[in-house]
């Protein structure tokens, strides 16, 4: 076997063990424009999750980024760079809001739900404290919480 060859198979065998057996990838859309005509949205705009699975959040147009505003306890806030691709791993059950900075006065928000939602009423209350930050849209916030079991 070729340096090569041990070096791809060790790196293949370490991907291997760093994924949870049956993980999923999720894949959040950042779009000047939805499916549904609607403007500045994550598409989709609520996951549900398990733990051990990944968000991959892939800007669709320019002027988009992602930062979270509530996480579980446990977890690091993230922000994202600029029109750039970026995952976060959900490694704690509970509710993930985040929003576009940019376009926040706009709606542009969104919700991941993993596992169980343990911490639901900071997460409500986060979002909640958004809406006067919000011109237009602000409804999306009790459609995001409607959407939590």
């Amino acid at each position: 076997m070729t340096c090569l060859a041990r070096t791809l198979l060790t790196l293949a065998a370490g991907l291997c063990l760093s994924l949870p057996a049956g993980a999923a990838e999720h894949v959040v859309r950042m779009l000047n424009l939805g499916s549904d005509g609607a403007t500045m949205v994550f598409e989709p705009a609520f996951v549900r999750a398990e733990v051990g699975d990944s968000v991959r959040f892939e800007p669709a147009g320019s002027g988009h980024y992602v930062r979270s505003l509530s996480t579980p306890d446990g977890v690091t806030p993230w922000s994202s760079a600029e029109d750039q691709l970026f995952s976060v791993p959900l490694h704690q059950p509970g509710l993930y809001f985040y929003i576009c900075p940019p376009h926040l006065m706009m709606g542009m928000i969104g919700l991941i739900q993993v596992g169980e939602a343990v911490n639901k009423q900071a997460a409500s209350d986060r979002m909640q404290a958004q809406k006067g930050r919000m011109y237009s849209n602000s409804q999306r916030i009790d459609e995001l919480l409607g959407k939590v079991r």
